[in-house]
């Protein structure tokens, strides 16, 4: 990590951050979490946390939770956030799924899976986080009508999110299909690259019924 980075780290994770520990543990109070009751956005997998902050700053009424593994990408969210004056910004570092689990149902508003690993390889299928179980278990933080919103530049995985998630019944597909362009998801590095590639994105945005 850089030491702008390194030092966001010491001094913004108290306020900021949530550890997610391995196994059981006690569930999340969102509201102390973020010391007030607003509606909760999920975002799994926030890299280097451009997007997040970008989002979070324009959204104030609702509180961005964002989970991610990646050390140097979570202490630039918690740099970012302190310095736009961000306070409906939090950073959760483990297992995102682990964190769902002790998350309230039906606590969320949305939840965003913006470009996760495709796993492309088949034998590599089952880690992928769009699958039946991993989708229900989301689907159940979702309050009711909350949003579920994917997006990814591997059309393979596309086609795949889009037969999992058509498969729940309990989520209604906002847009009969592949979704325009949603103009509140950020360009990030990373997408600007994969247009650069010549690679489409897809986005596929659900709403619990």
């Amino acid at each position: 990590m850089s030491d702008r980075q390194t030092d966001a780290l010491d001094r913004l994770w108290p306020a900021y951050g949530l550890d997610v520990p391995d196994g059981s543990g006690p569930p999340v109070d969102l509201a102390e979490l973020f010391g007030r009751r607003a509606p909760v956005v999920l975002e799994i997998g926030s890299g280097m946390g451009d997007s997040t902050a970008a989002m979070a700053a324009a959204d104030p009424d609702r509180d961005y939770l964002a989970v991610e593994v990646h050390t140097p990408g979570i202490a630039n969210l918690l740099d970012l956030a302190h310095g736009r004056g961000l306070g409906n910004v939090r950073v959760a570092r483990g297992d995102a799924l682990e964190l769902v689990r002790r998350l309230p149902e039906a606590s969320l508003d949305a939840v965003h899976v913006f470009f996760p690993d495709p796993w492309p390889k088949a034998r590599h299928h089952k880690r992928r986080i769009i699958q039946p179980a991993h989708v229900a278990l989301l689907r159940s933080r979702l309050a009711p009508g909350g949003t579920l919103h994917c997006a990814t530049d591997w059309a393979e995985y596309a086609e795949a999110m889009r037969e999992t998630l058509d498969a729940d019944a309990e989520l209604v597909d906002v847009h009969g299909g592949f979704a325009p362009r949603p103009a509140h998801r950020p360009v990030t590095k990373f997408e600007q690259r994969a247009l650069t590639a010549g690679r489409p994105i897809a986005d596929l945005i659900y709403r619990r019924r």
